[in-house]
């Protein structure tokens, strides 16, 4: 089932998220739902609050991902379900590359971040995992980390980017943006 993406301006997306059991209510349909409603939506993640559920939970897939650019970092990509997931370790030199988010469309911005990281997470099995990524993958777990940590990609922006944009995320909060995927403004 495809699930409305929650828009910039939605509290839900400022909470740190709370960690999940195996027994969280239809968790295998959520994660579905989940896969289906980012490549509806042509994402490479999405986490939960992002459908408005401050659980520690996001789905990536980094294998629709290309690599167009010869000085951007990559590795292979992924298609994975991270649960409770814990950022242990980021290293090497920080690369800025244009990321954008399915809950502030048509926003783009070049976000520095470190191109190599260490995650602790179960898997939609639950089987506990501590893997290393790289690249672009890393960038899009990163991302989707700072969802469950309530942070967005704009809060990396400096004040001057922000308040250039302004206006525009204002009219995101209020319905006023042209998207080809169902969203839920705030109230």
């Amino acid at each position: 089932m495809i699930l409305p993406i929650v828009a910039y301006g939605d509290a839900v997306l400022r909470k740190k998220c709370e960690p999940i059991t195996k027994e969280y209510p239809n968790l295998q349909k959520l994660i579905d739902d989940m896969f289906d409603t980012m490549e509806k939506a042509r994402g490479v993640g999405l986490a939960a609050p992002q459908i408005g559920k401050a659980i520690r939970l996001f789905v990536v897939d980094s294998e629709r991902m290309t690599d167009d650019d010869d000085d951007t970092p990559n590795a292979e990509g992924i298609r994975e379900v991270f649960i409770n997931a814990q950022v242990l370790d980021e290293s090497g030199r920080e690369w800025a590359y244009e990321e954008g988010c399915l809950s502030i469309p048509s926003v783009r911005e070049d976000v520095n971040r470190k191109p190599k990281i260490v995650v602790q997470y179960l898997d939609r099995d639950f089987k506990q995992k501590e893997t290393t990524f790289e690249g672009l993958t890393a960038r899009v777990i990163q991302h989707e980390y700072d969802h469950i940590e309530g942070k967005l990609f704009i809060d990396y922006l400096k004040p001057l980017k922000r308040s250039l944009l302004k206006g525009k995320l204002e009219n995101i909060s209020k319905g006023k943006v042209d998207v080809s995927y169902k969203m839920k403004f705030p109230k």
